[in-house]
């Protein structure tokens, strides 16, 4: 019997990695990561009003909705197997001013979506956030006095928002105002209010991002902008004093830590969920969104392809799940597969 062995052989001591890749099955068979619908979680935004679907310009395929519209997006959510929502307002302009004082009415936008989800559609989650940029009549995330966005009175203010949010039906909270201590103080305010079973998503590390432009234009913030968030969001240069926000507020009692933006910080999504151990998850932001979006209109990728691509990119990242503005068209997809 002649010896076959190729030179290749002898170089790779007989371990060829194609072995495993050289059919379908076997791909299948040795694949490490996936995407699955548990996995998405669906940002969503809501404007007052009834019967309105109104297309974001900037965010193809994206819709400001009355709170009606909205909960009937959620119910083919939960049917697709949508775990959860997370809702973001825009608000009248006359209802914002320099404190976001609207954040702290029981009735508002926010409250009346979620009351009305867990009326209608009471097995799918949602994730509210506290942060008071939809609120502000500057834009920013906390309370702007003297040119400065003031911490605690900002932390105050957000505390009291999340056990409104929470008296509402809110499962989870999810601040993203980045303020210091504000993990601790929710916490302490859930539990004072009787809310221990709400958890908290932490937005561990928010980046001072330029990823965040199509946000800001459906909730109508981005012309009202006074200055930037340098002083409150992390430095996109600043990988160790991430890790440092996110394990202050794991010991201040997070639940869970979210990375945003996503796609350009899957080393730090790595890095958390290695140190921490805790459910973690990336925000894939408008700005990822639109670019995927955008190049595929213009036929220059295969959207859809990229799509789940960037979607597999966080699960190889060590994240649990992905807040991503695909959610139902990713679900659609698997559940065609």
């Amino acid at each position: 019997m002649s010896n076959k062995t190729h030179l290749v052989d002898e170089i790779t001591g007989h371990r060829r990695m194609r072995r495993n890749r050289k059919a379908d099955w076997t791909r299948r068979l040795t694949q490490e990561n996936r995407v699955t619908v548990d996995d998405l979680i669906w940002p969503i935004f809501i404007m007052p009003g009834t019967n309105i679907v109104d297309p974001i310009k900037a965010m193809p395929g994206v819709n400001r909705m009355s709170v009606d519209k909205a909960v009937e997006a959620l119910r083919e959510a939960a049917e697709l197997g949508i775990p959860a929502v997370a809702p973001f307002p825009d608000i009248e302009m006359e209802k914002r001013d320099p404190t976001g004082s609207q954040i702290l009415e029981r009735d508002n936008l926010i409250n009346q979506f979620t009351r009305a989800v867990k009326q209608a559609v009471p097995n799918i989650g949602i994730i509210t956030d506290v942060a008071l940029d939809p609120f502000t009549s500057h834009g920013h995330d906390g309370i702007l006095r003297d040119g400065v966005i003031v911490n605690d009175e900002t932390v105050d203010q957000v505390s009291r928002a999340a056990v409104m949010q929470a008296d509402a039906g809110a499962d989870i909270i999810a601040p993203s105002e980045m303020m210091d201590g504000r993990i601790g103080a929710i916490r302490r305010a859930l539990d004072a209010a009787g809310h221990q079973d709400v958890g908290i998503m932490s937005y561990a590390t928010k980046f001072s991002s330029g990823f965040y432009g199509p946000y800001r234009e459906a909730i109508n913030t981005g012309g009202l902008l006074k200055g930037d968030k340098n002083s409150y969001y992390i430095n996109p240069a600043n990988g160790t004093e991430a890790m440092l926000d996110a394990a202050l507020d794991v010991e201040e009692g997070a639940d869970m830590l979210m990375v945003k933006p996503g796609l350009a910080y899957l080393d730090i999504c790595w890095r958390m969920k290695e140190a921490f151990g805790l459910p973690t998850y990336a925000y894939q932001v408008s700005g990822e969104y639109t670019q995927i979006k955008a190049a595929a209109m213009n036929g220059w990728i295969d959207g859809e392809r990229i799509m789940m691509e960037t979607l597999l990119c966080f699960k190889r990242a060590g994240c649990d799940g992905i807040l991503t503005y695909f959610a139902t068209e990713v679900a659609r997809k698997l559940a065609r597969s």
